[in-house]
């Protein structure tokens, strides 16, 4: 693990100069991190403000690259006209125009090279976003030393990154059925609810829209912890406040 590191370095400091695709997640918090670390200014973080990221997320990253120290700019872009309906290409359409405007910024600062955190796990998984790594020449320095998520875990452990244990999470858009049109609205209620549960302690945590309804998504012991949850009808009271017209409990799927 530690070699990998070490060439992860070595491969970082012969771009000269980087932008980080940041989201504030484990991986491209870690390769922030290892980039100021070697490039220091030439280092970048770029953080993509869209409708179907929640709020949090930004302020969240925003939060990161400054404990990091790294310099870190919001780029804010509207909601494509062609992800409207929430198509089944989605994330490759997603990828495409965000890896573009990375690669527009990148020139006007007279930096090269565009990076993002994909790791060894995540080439374990159907991602159709993968596809404009290729075709745009994207970056990936974790997945090109062989770093495995929990590998990336350790050592933001080790480098003192509180993000070592930060749960996984995905764009507002996986939580919405295919070929449906979306809203802002319906948007902005699934990050809200998904930032009050996290408050309330529940920080794994999908909450899937169905036509007003909310289907939440937790571990098994989130689930259990919740039925005995002694704010637990204030939780659900909060949800339907935010515009759900009935709260449900996935027994099925966990996160």
């Amino acid at each position: 693990m530690y070699t990998k590191y070490e060439q992860l370095k070595h491969n970082i400091a012969s771009l000269k100069s980087l932008v980080v695709a940041f989201s504030g997640g484990v991986d491209s918090s870690f390769l922030l991190k290892v980039a100021h670390d070697v490039l220091g200014k030439k280092a970048m973080g770029i953080t993509v403000s869209t409708p179907y990221i929640a709020a949090w997320e930004i302020e969240d990253a925003q939060r990161i690259a400054q404990e990091i120290g790294a310099s870190h700019e919001v780029m804010t872009l509207p909601l494509l006209e062609s992800i409207k309906t929430n198509p089944l290409n989605r994330c490759y359409l997603c990828k495409q125009a965000l890896f573009s405007h990375l690669i527009a910024f990148g020139h006007q600062k007279a930096i090269k090279y565009i990076a993002e955190g994909s790791n060894v796990d995540d080439t374990f998984e159907d991602r159709p976003g993968r596809v404009v790594l290729c075709e745009l020449s994207i970056q990936t320095p974790l997945l090109d030393v062989g770093l495995t998520k929990s590998e990336i875990r350790e050592l933001s452990k080790a480098l003192g990154l509180s993000t070592w244990d930060k749960p996984s999470y995905a764009c507002l858009l996986t939580r919405f059925p295919h070929d449906k049109p979306l809203s802002f609205e319906a948007m902005e209620m699934v990050g809200k609810a998904e930032a009050w549960m996290i408050e309330k302690g529940y920080g794994r945590i999908r909450v899937r829209f169905y036509e007003g309804l909310a289907r939440l998504e937790m571990s098994r012991e989130d689930k259990v912890r919740l039925l005995q949850d002694s704010e637990y009808y204030t939780i659900v009271a909060h949800l339907k406040h935010l515009g759900f017209l009935h709260v449900t409990l996935d027994l099925e799927q966990e996160r």
